[in-house]
């Protein structure tokens, strides 16, 4: 840890920057003990799971046509069998980040498109990977997936959502900065209190989740194309009341538990 605590702090800066609060040690306090582990892990499955059918659904109604939509559907499908419960084995999908069959066509009337794509394919890959290497870490522990009902975070975040384009999609890319900053620093502060091979991993996924905030925030100021400084604050005013205030679900991106 001593050894990579410079890269550690150089990710972070920016982040605890970006982010209006930090994790209380509250939700430390009770992530770090064993018998939260299995809910842990299982949430943070299903938090990399969401995060790349959320990058995929943007993909879909911004940047591409149906049949590039369709394709990002197959490549997702694996997945999305084994969560939803439509297949029980983890081969249909291991190995399949970089399972998206042909290129992606940006629709021509759409000036970020190319851009939505490339940053949003690379964050997909990157999530199908954490995904797996979860779960793989959850069978070597003899920790069987199972479904979590969703806690309040992400969907109280989407209530801030403005209702007219382009500003729907901006608030939507400002949300999942926030979400990918949380997650990054949440991985830094919870590692020094798990076991090693669990500490190692959280600090692997660091740089990743540090380029996937600063993906989301780059293209909502690149769609913008003025001051979005106000929707920033606003939407981090709300995240940051989500992380402190009471929350009776634990969950990877909850509250102080009630």
């Amino acid at each position: 840890m001593n050894n990579t605590q410079p890269m550690i702090d150089r990710l972070l800066a920016p982040i605890n920057q970006f982010l209006q609060c930090e994790t209380p040690d509250a939700w430390i306090d009770e992530a770090r003990k064993p018998e939260i582990l299995t809910a842990l892990l299982v949430d943070h499955c299903n938090c990399e799971l969401k995060a790349s059918q959320t990058a995929i659904w943007l993909i879909r109604k911004y940047a591409v046509d149906t049949e590039s939509g369709n394709a990002l559907l197959e490549w997702a499908r694996p997945y999305e069998d084994f969560v939803y419960g439509r297949a029980h084995s983890t081969t249909a999908f291991h190995g399949k980040k970089n399972g998206l069959s042909g290129e992606l066509v940006p629709k021509a009337d759409t000036a970020y498109g190319q851009e939505l794509i490339e940053r949003m394919v690379r964050l997909i890959k990157e999530e199908f990977h954490h995904f797996e290497q979860v779960l793989e870490i959850m069978e070597n522990r003899q920790i069987p997936y199972s479904n979590l009902n969703a806690g309040r975070y992400a969907k109280s975040l989407m209530k801030t959502l403005r209702t007219h384009e382009p500003a729907t999609l901006i608030d939507k890319l400002i949300i999942g900065a926030y979400i990918e900053a949380r997650s990054c620093e949440r991985f830094a502060k919870l590692a020094p209190y798990l076991d090693d091979e669990l500490k190692k991993f959280y600090i692997s996924l660091l740089r990743s989740e540090a380029r996937h905030y600063q993906d989301y925030l780059a293209l909502a100021e690149q769609i913008a194309g003025n001051d979005i400084s106000d929707r920033i604050q606003a939407i981090g005013a709300k995240e940051a009341e989500l992380i402190v205030t009471p929350d009776n679900t634990f969950r990877f991106h909850s509250g102080v538990p009630a």
